[in-house]
């Protein structure tokens, strides 16, 4: 028989073993202090101070696992307003913590701080924090990685190591001083001098041999590559040469498995690939190489940047006299390599990882997405398309306008009146031959005008990219959510033809996707997030000219479906 304190030993072991589970089940909390600072970097022999956190560039990782709490204090030593954004992180009643300056909060000014405060949840993979005021995120940007809860694994084959990749722009300028010319002329601005792996620009560019990313492997090995596309302007092409690479995941969402030898990834997005190296030493070097993909007619950055990826010598003898075996890349505007690529992705849409698409819609909206103008001030002459006018960009012909308050701060104290309007239109005002020839009037409508979205509204959204001003892709971002890629096509929308062919059954679950150049995206998602969520195009010259809008989702009837109250440091503008 056993004692009495025998039988208490063991209730309490009990006791400590259900609340370690418990606290396994909840999950950490996890402190991080971004100081926002003054940092000289020297790239392509030219010396300038840019903006970083913790002085570093790119920044550093914020690593936490699905379930985490995480508390990110920043910290504004510099002149300029930041805000940070944690990209792709769903923020569930927690949108004052997402970011956008003018929309979910004021930016943190000089000398102040703001503590962003939300919990991982249901998410697990690779993301990316980067500013959210102007174009600050050039050099303020860094990845986010959601390990797996405790004792779960990958949905693949686990790798030897795990190595993460940044895809950036390099300016020789401050890009600060060229987006405010840019507005002011109305022109296009002066596009950037180089792009980087890990912040390093290249064999290619001058003075920058030994400023050249190195992947450094074993052979035999499988390692997890975490790919992160952050630059300004550019959707780039990334290829490691004569080998293959296995996508496995794209935006924090497992993907059914695929191989390629070459990818597309757009500004913000992330993508998770397998690099099987080879079975024995090979006596050779490969090149990994990114360049722009660039359908439109403006101009770009046609350069490449390169690092080079080394075999570990079995004897650890010297590389010496190695063959540097060349990249092969898609053309600068294949279009099609950029169609079939991303109808590859799909997801797992299993038990343990299901997908979620809404079968059944309550709200259906017709965006057309792409450029258009602004008529000049009077008196004055412009560098945009005419010397009368400047480049503008829209969404269903609005080009949106940030208020002088943000705009959850305004909705959640009910002072909506002269800061946003709940008018935004759910299609054209004007129809016409979208990817045709273009209407003679070109000019954009201004306006901060929002969608108001009741709690759990079903929504289907198609996104038609225009010809106005020539047709470009544009990457797409929703803050807030994630939503199904549903369909996609070439040419105008057929409202009755298309909709039959959607991928309702293992549709790709994103937060960031292209809208094709001349054609059209089809998406779904559930408003199951109480706030005001920004959608904008993550190319920052098009968000700049006004390819924005927001959604506005009221709360929900119960308690967790209602967004939290502001915390007691929120900035204010």
């Amino acid at each position: 028989m056993a004692t009495t304190s025998h039988l208490s030993s063991m209730a309490m072991f009990f006791i400590s073993f259900f609340v370690l589970l418990m606290g396994n089940a909840e999950g950490e909390t996890r402190h991080y202090t971004f100081n926002i600072r003054y940092h000289n970097v020297t790239r392509l022999c030219h010396t300038r101070t840019i903006l970083s956190v913790n002085r570093r560039y790119p920044g550093p990782p914020l690593v936490a696992r699905e379930g985490d709490r995480v508390i990110v204090k920043v910290v504004n030593h510099v002149a300029n307003n930041v805000s940070i954004h944690w990209h792709g992180i769903r923020q569930l009643t927690t949108g004052w913590s997402d970011g956008p300056s003018y929309v979910t909060q004021c930016p943190i000014q000089t000398n102040q701080s703001y503590i962003y405060n939300f919990t991982i949840t249901g998410q697990r993979g690779t993301l990316l924090w980067h500013a959210h005021f102007s174009w600050l995120r050039a050099t303020i940007h860094g990845p986010i990685i959601i390990l797996p809860k405790h004792n779960q694994s990958y949905p693949f084959q686990k790798p030897q190591k795990e190595v993460t990749i940044i895809l950036g722009e390099w300016f020789n300028v401050d890009p600060e001083a060229i987006i405010s010319q840019a507005l002011k002329t109305g022109g296009g601005p002066n596009v950037s001098d180089a792009y980087t792996i890990n912040g390093l620009p290249g064999l290619l560019y001058n003075c920058s041999s030994k400023d050249t990313y190195k992947l450094k492997v074993k052979p035999g090995k499988t390692y997890l590559l975490r790919l992160i596309n952050a630059a300004l302007n550019d959707e780039l092409f990334f290829t490691i040469a004569n080998h293959t690479l296995t996508v496995v995941e794209g935006d924090a969402i497992y993907t059914k498995a695929f191989d390629t030898d070459k990818l597309l990834i757009t500004p913000g997005q992330t993508a998770n690939v397998l690099l099987k190296t080879k079975p024995e030493y090979p006596n050779s070097k490969f090149l990994i190489a990114a360049r722009p993909y660039s359908p439109g007619q403006g101009t770009f950055d046609n350069s490449t940047t390169m690092g080079i990826l080394e075999y570990e010598h079995p004897f650890k003898k010297p590389f010496k006299n190695l063959t540097l075996i060349q990249p092969n890349l898609p053309q600068i505007n294949d279009t099609q390599f950029v169609s079939n690529f991303t109808m590859k992705f799909r997801s797992l849409a299993n038990y343990e990882f299901p997908a979620n698409v809404p079968k059944t819609v309550d709200k259906r909206f017709f965006f057309t997405v792409g450029l258009g103008t602004s008529p000049c001030p009077k008196n004055t002459t412009c560098q945009g398309p005419t010397n009368s006018t400047k480049f503008a960009a829209s969404v269903n012909n609005v080009s949106f306008t940030l208020p002088s308050v943000a705009i959850l701060q305004a909705y959640y104290f009910g002072q909506s009146n002269g800061v946003y309007t709940t008018d935004f239109p759910v299609e054209p005002m004007v129809p016409f031959n979208y990817t045709g020839i273009a209407p003679n009037n070109t000019n954009v409508m201004n306006g901060t005008r929002t969608v108001v979205l009741p709690f759990n509204t079903s929504v289907e959204l198609v996104m038609q990219d225009t010809s106005i001003l020539g047709a470009e892709s544009h990457p797409l971002h929703l803050h807030g959510f994630n939503f199904f890629v549903v369909g996609q096509g070439f040419g105008n929308f057929d409202p009755v033809k298309d909709p039959a062919k959607f991928n309702l059954v293992d549709p790709m679950e994103r937060n960031t996707a292209g809208v094709p150049a001349g054609g059209w995206i089809a998406i779904r998602f559930l408003a199951d997030n109480p706030g005001v969520w920004f959608m904008h195009c993550h190319l920052d010259v098009h968000t700049s000219w006004g390819l924005k809008m927001a959604w506005i989702v009221l709360d929900g009837p119960e308690p967790n479906q209602k967004l939290q109250p502001p915390p007691s440091d929120l900035p204010w503008c």
